[in-house]
């Protein structure tokens, strides 16, 4: 009877393991699958970027072709687009706008958290809300401001709004509130350290991980911003963004248009996402699970 009761164990404990590792298989397979998708695109944009227009438009290329240089020095070269430009005044107006997104977002969840004064909930609930209204209904406000202030064409509409991010104060605030104990404040003041002392040198390096992880999202939002830009600039002036320079490329007349090129200032537009993600991809899990559990 011990005999039979230990063989059906180990049968039981055979078939256990072999439902796991079914689920295991299962389980990589369908990972596997999905970063093919997400890796295939850019694959696909990369291996097209070292091909000829017509090698492009005549059939699907699977391997690296020999036309690389041939597409970059039509990217940089060709005077109907001004791709340095366009990189160089991205590269600032992104920088800005996730410095000034980050900076000031991580102020006010900081005071929120910090401060109890009247009226701090409907604050809280008036930020939130700002979240639920689209970006084009807003924009009608924006154009109106910048032609009655002058400032088309200009760089200012569209860093200066970067100010205000409900949603990057939200996830801030969260952060906070999980990861600030108001002792630590408490003690900081104790001392004699000042309250923009306490902000700079306590609160902004214990969400370091939050603070990357937003800058980062804030630097790709406004590196792909296109609605916006495409409302206060003109595309084809020195104030001009890679999106809108990219735009520009479908309207090109059949003579001018070189797909190879395409491909190629688009490989060229994410190059500066993948340094940025690079820079701060060891506070990426760690700002995206520290704060999604309070105490």
């Amino acid at each position: 009877m011990n005999a039979a009761i230990s063989t059906n164990g180990v049968k039981r404990g055979k078939s256990a393991k072999g439902v796991l590792y079914l689920q295991r298989g299962v389980a990589y397979f369908i990972i596997a699958l999905l970063a093919v998708i997400c890796i295939l695109p850019f694959y696909s944009m990369l291996v097209n970027a070292t091909h000829t227009h017509a090698e492009i438009a005549t059939g699907v290329n699977f391997w690296f072709g020999t036309a690389l240089f041939d597409n970059l020095e039509w990217v940089f070269t060709n005077i109907n687009i001004p791709t340095l430009t366009a990189l160089r005044n991205s590269l600032l107006v992104s920088l800005a706008c996730a410095t000034l997104t980050v900076y000031f977002s991580a102020l006010t969840a900081y005071a929120t958290h910090i401060y109890h004064f009247k009226g701090k909930k409907f604050v809280e609930v008036f930020i939130i809300a700002i979240m639920m209204i689209p970006t084009q209904v807003s924009s009608l406000g924006l154009v109106l401001l910048s032609i009655k202030w002058n400032m088309l064409d200009t760089f200012v509409p569209i860093i200066l709004p970067a100010i205000a991010s409900p949603i990057t104060y939200f996830y801030l605030k969260q952060y906070f509130d999980s990861i600030l104990p108001l002792e630590v404040i408490e003690a900081a003041r104790a001392d004699g350290a000042s309250e923009i002392r306490i902000f700079h040198q306590i609160a902004m390096p214990m969400v370091k991980p939050a603070i990357a992880l937003q800058f980062i999202f804030s630097f790709v939002g406004s590196w792909n911003n296109f609605f916006i830009p495409s409302l206060l600039l003109n595309a084809a002036g020195d104030h001009t963004l890679l999106p809108l320079i990219i735009s520009l490329l479908k309207n090109s007349s059949p003579e001018t248009f070189n797909l190879g090129g395409v491909y190629c200032i688009m490989t060229v537009a994410i190059m500066p996402l993948l340094i940025v993600f690079f820079i701060f991809s060891r506070n990426i899990i760690k700002g995206l699970t520290v704060g999604a559990v309070k105490g």
